[in-house]
């Protein structure tokens, strides 16, 4: 059974689209956005995804457009994301990108004034909903960042649960400089940073440098380029090898708790907890620790 927050988000039901181990997803493969408004021509998947040893890669394939968050790439991001969201197969999701730029954010192409209001607010709703479904999603994901990340880009990196980039990373939010304040960038930005440091970022749309981001919390960590994949990978690997159950549980009332009152807060989490003990996986985890050897985890 879905998720509540990916029922939500429109995740299909088990069996949904099955492929093997590292099979692209079909090409035309998309998530139904607002029937009608503004929808982008048929044509080739802006994104390209793998998958093996339950960890889930999609890259952002548009390096000539500095893979900006257009519709299409939007609502094939949504895709790659929710397909068989259910599966036991799927532990963790990696977010990267071909080119120099992780992301430049929004096309602006289409936010001129012949697109109208209409397009607009779909390529705003879409996004929220990419940027909501990645917190609502049971299994964590990672981006992974190589260069630029910027606007809708940057709100896509503080959005992932786990961030690493290499030291050649640098991210902004520029709009102000443009006339477009980065408003709903700001809403992930001001989540994940310290108030004035988004303010400062919103405000200027000055560059911060990577190791400024892991400073301020926009990160995870922050490695030399060539180190970078085989970081991401050891991360992904360690998430892929504990139990499934266990992380989606803890992952959604670390989120539920972030915005209540610190009585509430431990109330839920509290509660979590006893709710964690009652999984088979919970009860194995602590039966292995007991014997002294190696959890198996029930998926």
């Amino acid at each position: 059974m879905a998720a509540p927050g990916l029922r939500a988000l429109g995740a299909k039901g088990p069996g949904w689209l099955r492929r093997g181990p590292w099979a692209p997803l079909a090409a035309g493969f998309c998530s139904g956005g607002s029937a009608g408004v503004g929808r982008p021509e048929p044509g080739p998947r802006p994104t390209i995804t793998r998958q093996r040893d339950g960890i889930r890669s999609i890259i952002l394939n548009n390096p000539k457009r500095r893979n900006a968050l257009s519709l299409a790439m939007l609502k094939s991001l949504q895709s790659d994301i929710l397909h068989e969201a259910e599966s036991q197969d799927l532990k963790v999701i990696i977010i990267s990108a071909e080119g120099p730029v992780f992301s430049s954010g929004h096309d602006l192409s289409e936010l001129t004034a012949e697109q109208g209001p209409d397009y607009h607010a779909e390529v705003f709703r879409t996004c929220s909903e990419v940027m909501m479904l990645i917190q609502n999603h049971p299994v964590p994901i990672i981006a992974m960042v190589n260069g630029l990340a910027t606007a809708a880009g940057c709100q896509l990196v503080a959005s992932c649960d786990i961030a690493v980039a290499s030291d050649k990373s640098s991210f902004a939010t520029p709009g102000v400089n443009i006339g477009l304040f980065c408003s709903t960038p700001g809403v992930a930005l001001g989540r994940a940073v310290p108030r004035k440091v988004a303010l400062e970022m919103l405000f200027t749309g000055e560059p911060m440098s990577a190791r400024e981001a892991l400073l301020h919390g926009l990160l995870s960590r922050v490695v030399p380029e060539e180190r970078l994949q085989e970081e991401t990978a050891r991360i992904a690997r360690k998430v892929a090898s504990l139990s499934r159950p266990v992380l989606a549980l803890g992952k959604a009332a670390f989120y539920r708790q972030l915005a209540q009152d610190l009585r509430t807060a431990y109330h839920l989490a509290s509660q979590t907890m006893v709710d964690n003990l009652g999984l088979p996986d919970g009860q194995e985890g602590i039966r292995a620790f007991l014997q002294k050897r190696d959890p198996v985890w029930s998926r």
